[in-house]
């Protein structure tokens, strides 16, 4: 198996968004509706807000690629609180799960924190994604709070915000 993570490219926005909609389908679907599903892919992978984002500094995009074909991504931000970068988003394909795809994401978000002069890394999961908090908690995180935030179209966001040192 051969690994790459490289930075996301505006070619690569529209397979990223494809991606994420497969992979979103197997992490939420026994979470939250397809309804809100179809809403959250839309206002977070549409090709104008990504591209938008790939040109903004403070933010990262990298993807994941084994022998070739792309299995997961990750976003990571500067946050407004000084030495905080957020993992805003990090997805593997499930069939490619629990073989250090996701633990490497998180060292790539990780090496972006630490260049930016960081010392925590927090992302937010939603509450009943329990295969997702203990992942997070393998790469030592922990719950430092928890929030519930309406983002429009009748749905929320109820998650916790996790936390870990990365010095």
């Amino acid at each position: 198996m051969s690994l790459d993570i490289r930075p996301v490219a505006p070619a690569d926005v529209d397979a990223i968004a494809a991606l994420a909609r497969v992979i979103w389908q197997d992490a939420y679907a026994d979470i939250i509706s397809a309804a809100q599903i179809d809403y959250m892919l839309d206002q977070r992978y549409n090709a104008p807000r990504l591209l938008a984002e790939l040109a903004k500094p403070g933010y990262w995009w990298d993807q994941a690629c084994i022998d070739g074909e792309r299995v997961g991504f990750l976003s990571c931000l500067l946050t407004d609180t000084p030495g905080e970068i957020k993992l805003d988003k990090l997805y593997v394909l499930p069939q490619r799960q629990r073989r250090g795809v996701g633990g490497a994401l998180i060292a790539r978000a990780v090496a972006h924190g630490l260049a930016a002069g960081c010392d925590t890394l927090i992302l937010a999961v939603n509450k009943g994604n329990a295969r997702a908090i203990a992942a997070y908690e393998k790469h030592g995180f922990a719950i430092r709070d928890g929030v519930r935030v309406d983002i429009g179209g009748g749905f929320v966001m109820d998650d916790f915000i996790m936390a870990r040192s990365i010095r």
